[in-house]
């Protein structure tokens, strides 16, 4: 048994962490920005797996929170980062790269040596694509480091509470018989379940073998944007035409979108990243840990609630 801190711990990818940590037998330090952020992180947790977990309250932009956070603990599991911003890049920067900096600091400062850092597929350091380069300048400070580390990489997650498909799930619910997508539709993803994802995290602090190693995850199969819509509309049960819309246009359309601050599939700067496709090998999950990750078809019902509802009981909305 170990006591791994998780940073971004009351986050969707993290709500699928702890209860695969947890049934490793690790002990769970949950590394959140608020009090309020630690009862949800308990309030998804069984009874029995809430003995696991102690709630610690910082945040990876304050390198002396960081530092207080790993006292006791074994390794870390660094989460904490953001899909968007809306200051140009600056935000994304500022937790996704500096924060990751200020975790791997604080690590060797404390002799904490075993890291697993969550990554994304496809990212690249181009200063005109902000959250891939963020990421990809993330990943780079974790590869330079005295650290015992691993990199997950995966393509988008789809599960309870996550972001990306839920709200496409939502524009379809608004959306007046048209439905959108960039261009043709045709850039590529590589869906994996946040919980198939889990297993590769427990398996990376279980395997010594993983340390030094970067993973590309992603599910068995290849699905093109318009695929993606496809599958959402035939679980909501909606007839959409799924039209085809310059990126330009609909980049417009990101832009107005992020001013008000509403909610929108992809960011202005997502759109940018739509030119690289989003895939890795398929083989890689069975071949490297053991297990076939679970096809996304006919695995988004949970998207028949909103989001709030797919919140155990105790922290469903009213």
């Amino acid at each position: 048994m170990s006591t791994i801190l998780v940073s971004g711990a009351s986050g969707f990818v993290g709500s699928h962490m702890l209860p695969e940590l947890i049934a490793a037998g690790h002990r769970i330090a949950a590394f959140v920005r608020t009090r309020t952020a630690g009862e949800v992180v308990l309030g998804r947790l069984d009874p029995d797996e809430r003995n696991a977990v102690e709630i610690r309250i910082g945040d990876v932009t304050s390198p002396e929170t960081v530092t207080a956070a790993l006292d006791g603990v074994d390794g870390v599991l660094h989460l904490a980062a953001i899909p968007r911003d809306y200051r140009g890049g600056a935000d994304l920067r500022l937790i996704n790269t500096e924060g990751t900096r200020n975790v791997v600091r604080a690590m060797e400062a404390a002799g904490v040596r075993r890291l697993v850092h969550m990554g994304a597929l496809g990212v690249v350091d181009d200063p005109a694509l902000h959250y891939a380069s963020s990421k990809a300048r993330a990943d780079q400070l974790v590869e330079g480091s005295s650290l015992d580390w691993t990199i997950v990489k995966p393509s988008l997650q789809f599960g309870p509470r996550d972001g990306f498909f839920n709200i496409i799930a939502d524009l379809a619910r608004m959306s007046p018989g048209l439905f959108p997508v960039p261009g043709a539709g045709a850039s590529r993803f590589q869906p994996i379940h946040a919980g198939d994802v889990a297993r590769v995290v427990r398996a990376s602090f279980e395997d010594p073998t993983t340390i030094g190693a970067s993973f590309e995850l992603g599910g068995p199969r290849y699905w093109t944007y318009r695929e993606i819509v496809a599958e959402v509309l035939g679980v909501l049960r909606k007839r959409r035409v799924i039209v085809p819309v310059p990126v330009p246009l609909i980049a417009l359309v990101a832009r107005t979108a992020e001013f008000a601050r509403l909610p929108f599939p992809v960011a202005s700067d997502q759109l940018r990243q739509l030119r690289l496709d989003n895939i890795g090998p398929l083989d890689l999950v069975p071949g490297r840990f053991g297990f076939t990750p679970r096809d996304m078809a006919g695995q988004l019902g949970y998207l028949q609630r909103r989001r709030r509802d797919q919140e155990p009981r105790s922290l469903a909305a009213p």
